[in-house]
This record gives structure tokens, C-alpha cells and sequence, in this order.
């Protein structure tokens, strides 16, 4: 399984920033994020057979995910950013077709890429 995320930075405010996502051998994959002292958020998702995106509410609108014709790589455009949208970004995936009552749970996703930080000042 591969999973490198990528893209992370500082932007001001309403900016916008790419993350990117490089992907192999999953049926689901899902964007999660952690805020300093925060537990961790799902963020956006999508499955491998399936062009229906899932976001999460504070995100919708705001963030679209897409990726390359090979589905090898899985990008997250930000835009609008805030200043609660600074965390570390981590891409995740499983192997299994997750279901939508799972989509948003963490323990979902058994492989966790290693993160990138966006910060957004104020």
C-alpha cells in the first residue's frame, strides 16, 4: 500500500492549496486532518469504483476532491481556507469498499500516510 501525501504549506486566508495524495491498491480513501490538541476530523473521501465524494460538513463547498485518469493519485483543492482548516492533512485508506455509516470513522481506514501541515494565518 502507498500513501504520500504532499502540497502542504502556509497560505493566508481565504487562499487555496492542493494536497495530493500518491495512492496504490485501495478500495476506499479518505482525507483526514488533526488540529493541534484536536482529535482527528474526516475531511473528504471517496472509493476507487465510485465518482460520488464524501465531505464533511465544515468542508462542503469549500473543498473538492478529484484525481489523475489512473486513480493513482488523489487530490484535495482547498480553497477559502480559514485559519481552522490549519492541521496536519493525512490521506488514508483501506482495502475494503467502505460503507457510507463508516465512511467518517477513522478506524475505517487501516493505512495512514505520514501527513502534511497546512497552515492558514489570519
Amino acid at each position: 500500500v502507498q500513501l504520500q501525501a504532499s502540497g502542504g504549506g502556509l497560505v493566508q486566508a481565504g487562499g487555496s492549496l492542493r494536497l495530493a495524495c500518491a495512492i496504490s491498491d485501495y478500495a476506499t480513501m479518505a482525507w483526514f486532518r488533526q488540529a493541534p490538541e484536536k482529535g482527528r476530523e474526516f475531511v473528504a473521501g471517496i472509493r476507487y469504483h465510485g465518482d460520488n465524494p464524501y465531505y464533511s460538513d465544515s468542508v462542503k463547498g469549500r473543498f473538492t476532491i478529484s484525481r489523475n485518469s489512473a486513480k493513482s493519485t488523489v487530490y484535495l483543492q482547498m480553497t477559502s481556507l480559514k485559519p481552522d482548516d490549519t492541521a496536519v492533512y493525512y490521506c488514508t485508506s483501506s482495502r475494503q469498499r467502505v460503507i457510507t455509516s463508516q465512511f467518517r470513522r477513522g478506524e475505517s481506514y487501516p493505512y495512514w500516510g505520514q501527513g502534511t501541515l497546512v497552515t492558514v494565518s489570519s
